[in-house]
């Protein structure tokens, strides 16, 4: 740190204090009785301001630069605006001593030697406040809080902005130690305030706002007067009895004197957000200085030390941008770094310190050595196990103990020293004299090896890296490069400052001046970049840059020098400075020059850091080639070139090389066909048709699909150009194509015909199926598109394809719940198995999953189906038996679907009295092996349910007695538990209501029959309704022997007549009712029906015996009473007659089941169709 006087002025009076207006404009001062104001520019008095009686002790500034005010031993305050317009006075008791303004509030603190008054422009009165003792000095801190009083009597008071004492420090001398001058630290970066105080005790003191102490007393060994910080708060300026104004930290080290003086210094100022010092004297003295801080740094590779604040040392990483701080607490002097050492010299010692490891990321550094000396030296070095002092001449070398191990003495003044490395304890030194010598001196050496000498001082050296070359920038800006040894100057270059090789490549180095960089290749023209400041280092791509106070790594591509060295196909040498750093596009650049100049080694590393493995496999290629012994360099060039893109220039290598072949495949794998075949010229007729075929290949793959099929069929490639048709669904130009072609020709015609089928074209399909003549195919089309008529037809031209056309015929209708067309097409293909097998399956699903109705169905089907395959005699018999199996499941599942669906839904379609009629008809038809899906516990508990609601109480206690003896769900446990209990509390007897009737023998039946569903005393079977399931006043009768059903249709459509009852009516009349009574006559019972005689006549017996009828008693039947079952053979009809003509029964007609003619009306109605065959009730008869 040096001041330079920059103006100096004279008043006649001592100067008592100073303020600076914000801006720094200017300077007002307090001189006797009168307010001097000055330019500090240059330091002219602007003008005197004239207002006060006496002397003037004090002046303030506010912070915004609008007013500033001056106190008097007139006792009086005046307030000035910044046009040095007097605008408001105010007095105290005693003369004014200080006054400071609030730096937020603008709130102006004047102090007297009785009191302190408190005044802003807000408020016209002015609140003051008694103190205890004379106060000499004050001021506010940075938020404008708190305001402290420095006193005579050594006491600090610091009071809010209403004028309450919250602090109160008493220093320990007292009143023997005046508070001659006080200052918060202005700095908004320190996290508490700081109270600088310097006393007449002669000791600087600091304090927090709490009143405590930070640190101890600093000793000044003079009286200090003034006390001031500068704007940031990193130094304070202190003047007093000494004569002199001492710059110290703000922690209080001293620095060092920014200006003697020939009397006392009463006051001394910063000018704002500057260097710049006023110092005001007791002789009228007024000096304004600036201060100018010196850089203090060094500098190793990588790593930066500077001196920060004067006091600390901060080591910086230019790589990682790491940053260490050393607190030194004294002034550093200078400093020095040598790979793992740091030295810093302070006024009294040396500190040498060392990392803690070897890495080279680390900035760990402690002290290893303390020479405790005061040295004084131009410039410091430090080696391994030294450190060098230059002193204008003379060179020392000391240990770390601080012993001079030798002396150098030169011949001129030492411009530039620089340790250039080697062994510890052996390194080398580069010096530079004034007088234009180099030198390189050894530290273990006594004698210095001249290098060169030139005719100019020197003003910066740098050694490149293999210290074959030396570069010397001189007093003259110019910089020099020489051989070192054979002593020749290589080049020179003006407007440089400093130089640095690059430590990565030998011929680099780069140098600054005129606020350009400029980098230089060995003997190339210079590149030029824009760059402010000092180059002091250059490692790779990174240049390292000194602007002002701070040191920062640039990164320079290194393009222009490496595109210097490819322009003379220097390949090798371009490869070393692009890894020093350079771009993508340049490495691309490099690799693509080196290919061409067939320096492959080159070109594939380049290639490599691009990681572009195209070429990377091309030049694999090239070497695999060259191993095996080709020469041909041409070739070579080619495949380059054609790789590049550069197809002509490649192909004219090829045909150079006698490689037309590839040319020809070059330009056919890139689609050039027109260049092919200029290339070809009126060549090979096979290899024109190749070049179509490749050309039609290429259009396919580019989406041209319509100019590939033309291509294709002129060069005969039929099948790719119908593939293409058939890809895109051209269903016109398929059919072209097929019409034009040869029937011979069937491998592109199948195709034709295969891509017309999936193109839903089955007319074209069967057009090209016919011109092959493939009719097997065109029946399998037919089959495929279910054009089922086509198909027929032409099965009755072939037979032979019968098979191939009714089997698939029948598995559609059966997928498509068509099941009777579905078996009359197994039946025409001859397929009775898989016919049976369908239904079968169907059945089984249908149990499976509780859909009793369709298993119901489906079984009527089966069994009717076996019923049409029983008519070959050779299956009659298993048929037969199938048949009445089949039925009878039929009418067990018919009636169980009633029974599942009144247990399992909640609501029911059925009455009790259906309910009960057919879980009596299951419990009487169930066979001992109950069939799948069919829970006898549901029957049972149906009807023990519903005997119970209609009064068939001991057939409800026998099914609750039989439950017992079953598993029974837990769902129905609770129910059939109650109703078990509760049908005890019943009558053990059946109501006779419900007690069924044989017609035949009018025998009343129990309800429960041991025989099943035929008559106990007749045998006779009942005939149920298929829908209530009540027995039919149906009677079966049989035909004689010798009776023929033709025979026996024609004898009851006789209908002879009986002779007439003579009835006679008889009614009878009373009060309550009116009766009509038939009376019979006797001659008229004697007429009996022949039938109903017949009944009669044969009944009882414990074998069932048919009723037989004769032609006398089948032409005395009427047509309307008799139903017939007409079963197709080989089953005989069956005949049934009415007894009860009155009461319509009606037969369906396709499963022959019988119903009430009211409910089967109902239910075709529900359902469309019969309940039990689905037959249809428009559908015609069997």
């Amino acid at each position: 740190m040096r001041a330079v006087l920059t103006w100096r002025d004279k008043a006649e009076h001592c100067i008592n204090d100073i303020a600076f207006k914000p801006d720094g404009t200017q300077l007002i001062l307090a001189a006797g009785s009168r307010l001097l104001v000055y330019d500090t520019s240059d330091g002219t008095l602007l003008q005197p301001l004239k207002g006060h009686k006496d002397t003037v002790y004090c002046v303030a500034y506010a912070k915004d630069g609008k007013r500033f005010a001056s106190g008097s031993a007139d006792k009086s305050v005046i307030i000035w605006t910044s046009k040095l317009e007097g605008i408001l006075k105010y007095t105290h008791n005693d003369s004014i001593q200080c006054v400071s303004y609030n730096p937020v509030t603008h709130q102006l603190a004047s102090c007297s030697s009785s009191d302190f008054g408190l005044w802003s422009p807000e408020q016209k009165s002015i609140s003051k406040n008694k103190s205890s003792s004379k106060i000499i000095c004050c001021s506010w801190t940075n938020d404008g809080q708190y305001l402290a009083l420095g006193m005579f009597n050594g006491i600090i008071s610091i009071r809010n902005k209403n004028g309450e004492e919250k602090v109160k420090i008493e220093r320990p001398g007292g009143s023997l130690s005046p508070i001659w001058s006080i200052c918060w630290n202005p700095s908004r970066e320190e996290h508490n305030d700081i109270l600088a105080v310097a006393d007449w005790g002669q000791k600087l003191s600091f304090y927090q706002l709490s009143g405590k102490q930070i640190g101890k007393d600093r000793v000044l060994n003079f009286d200090p007067c003034c006390i001031s910080y500068f704007t940031k708060g990193e130094y304070i300026l202190l003047g007093g009895s000494d004569k002199q104004v001492s710059l110290f930290t703000k922690d209080g080290v001293r620095l060092g004197t920014v200006g003697e003086q020939n009397s006392w210094v009463w006051t001394c100022r910063v000018k704002p957000d500057s260097n710049y010092v006023v110092v005001g004297c007791q002789d009228g003295t007024i000096s304004f200085y600036q201060l100018i801080f010196s850089t203090v740094h060094g500098l190793y590779k990588d790593r930066y030390a500077y001196r920060d604040s004067m006091t600390d040392v901060i080591v910086q990483h230019l790589i990682t941008e790491q940053k260490v701080r050393i607190k030194c607490k004294e002034l550093v002097k200078k400093i020095a770094i040598y790979r793992n050492r740091l030295a810093i010299q302070l006024p009294e010692k040396i500190l040498i310190y060392e990392l803690y490891s070897e890495d080279s990321s680390d900035m760990h550094y402690r002290v290893k050595e303390r020479i405790v000396k005061k040295f004084e030296c131009n410039l410091l070095v430090v080696c391994a196990n030294h450190i060098i002092l230059c002193q204008e001449k003379r060179l020392q070398c000391l240990s770390f103990s601080g012993l001079k191990e030798r002396e150098w003495q030169m011949e001129s003044l030492i411009r530039y020293i620089k340790v250039i490395g080697g062994p510890p304890g052996r390194e080398g030194l580069l010096v530079g004299l004034k007088n234009g010598q180099i030198l390189k001196i050894f530290v273990d050496n006594l004698f210095a090896i001249v290098l060169l000498k030139q005719a100019t001082a020197v003003r910066c050296l740098d050694m490149s890296a293999s210290r074959k070359k030396l570069a010397v920038v001189d007093e003259n800006d110019t910089c020099l490069v020489y051989d070192i040894d054979t002593k020749e100057l290589l080049f020179q270059e003006p407007n440089a400052n400093s130089v640095a090789w690059n430590t990565q490549c030998e011929d680099m180095l780069c140098f600054s001046g005129g606020g350009y960089l400029n980098i230089k290749a060995s003997t190339f023209p210079v590149h030029r970049q824009k760059l402010q400041g000092f180059v002091v280092g250059y490692n790779g791509s990174k240049i390292f840059c000194l602007h002002v106070f701070s040191i920062s790594a640039v990164e320079v591509p290194q393009s222009a020098p490496m595109y210097q060295y490819l322009d003379r196909k220097m390949f090798k040498e371009a490869y070393q400075i692009a890894c020093l750093g350079v771009t993508d596009t340049d490495w691309r650049e490099l690799a693509m020059e080196a290919l061409e100049g067939l320096d492959f080694e080159t070109a594939k590393k380049a290639f490599i850091r691009v990681q572009d493995l195209r070429y990377l496999e091309l030049i694999s290629s090239i070497e695999e080639r060259k191993k095996r012994g080709e020469t041909n360099n041409d070739l070579f060039l080619a495949d380059v070139f054609s790789y590049q893109g550069k197809f002509h220039e490649a192909a004219k290598l090829y045909k150079r090389s006698g490689h037309e072949s590839l040319a020809l495949e070059m330009y056919t794998d890139l689609r050039m066909f027109e260049y092919a075949k200029d290339f070809l010229g009126s060549g090979d007729p096979k290899e024109t048709k190749m070049l179509i075929t490749k050309q039609a290949d290429w259009a396919r793959n580019i989406k041209e699909p319509k100019a590939a099929v033309e291509m294709y069929i002129s060069a005969g490639e039929h099948v790719k150009a119908i593939e293409i048709c058939g890809d895109h669904g051209w269903v016109d130009t398929l059919m072209d194509i097929a019409r034009k072609l040869d029937k011979a020709e069937r491998e592109p015609l199948l195709l034709c015909a295969t891509y017309l089928k999936k193109l839903d074209s089955p007319g074209y399909a069967a057009e090209t199926y016919l011109k092959m003549g493939d009719l097997k195919s065109l029946v399998q089309l037919h089959v495929e598109t279910q054009r089922w008529d086509e198909a027929f037809a032409l099965g009755e031209k072939h037979p032979e394809f019968k098979d191939d056309i009714y089997v698939p015929y029948a598995q559609w209708l059966a997928e498509n719940d068509r099941f009777e067309e579905a078996q009359q097409a197994f039946h025409k293909a001859g397929r009775q198995r898989e016919a049976v097998q369908v239904l079968e399956q169907l059945t089984d699903n249908a149990v499976a999953e509780s859909r009793f109705n369709d298993a119901a169905y489906y079984y009527w089907m089966l069994s009717m189906q076996c019923l049409d395959i029983a008519q070959d005699p050779a299956q009659k018999d298993v048929m037969l038996g199938k048949f009445h199996h089949f039925q009878r499941l039929a009418e067990l599942y018919h009636g169980y679907h009633a029974i599942h669906r009144h247990t399992e839904d909640p609501f029911s379609v059925h009455g009790p009295e259906t309910l009960f009629n057919i879980s009596r008809f299951l419990l009487h038809s169930l066979p001992k092996d109950t069939p799948s899906g069919i829970s006898k516990v549901k029957i049972l508990f149906t009807l023990a349910k519903q005997s119970k609601a209609l009064g068939a109480y001991r057939l409800a206690r026998h099914a609750y007695d039989k439950l017992q003896g079953l598993y029974i769900p837990t769902r129905f446990q609770k129910s059939i538990e109650l109703g078990t209990l509760t049908i005890r509390t019943k009558p053990f007897h059946d109501s006779e209501e419900l007690v069924p009737l044989c017609y035949r023998c009018s025998t009343n039946n129990p309800l429960l029959n041991n025989l099943g569903n035929v008559c106990i005393n007749c045998r006779q079977p009942f005939v149920f309704s298929a829908s209530s399931y009540d027995v039919l006043h149906l009677v079966e009768f049989c035909l004689e022997e010798g009776i023929t059903d033709e025979e026996a249709i024609s004898l009851i459509d006789l209908e002879a007549p009986r002779p007439k009852r003579e009835d006679r009516q008889r009614e009878i009349i009373n009060n309550s009712s009116q009766i009509l009574q038939l009376v019979e006559t006797k001659d008229s019972m004697g007429d009996e029906d022949p039938f109903t005689a017949k009944l009669s006549f044969e009944q009882g017996g414990s074998e069932f015996v048919p009723v037989v009828v004769s032609r006398l008693v089948l032409r005395s039947m009427s047509r309307r009473d008799v139903i017939i079952k007409r079963w197709p053979p080989p089953l005989r009809w069956q005949y049934f007659r009415s007894l009860l003509p009155d009461a319509s029964i009606t037969m369906c007609p396709s499963c022959f089941q019988m119903f009430h003619s009211e409910d089967y009306e109902l239910l075709v109605l529900q359902h469309g169709c019969c309940p039990y065959c689905r037959r249809r009730k428009d559908d015609p008869g069997p």
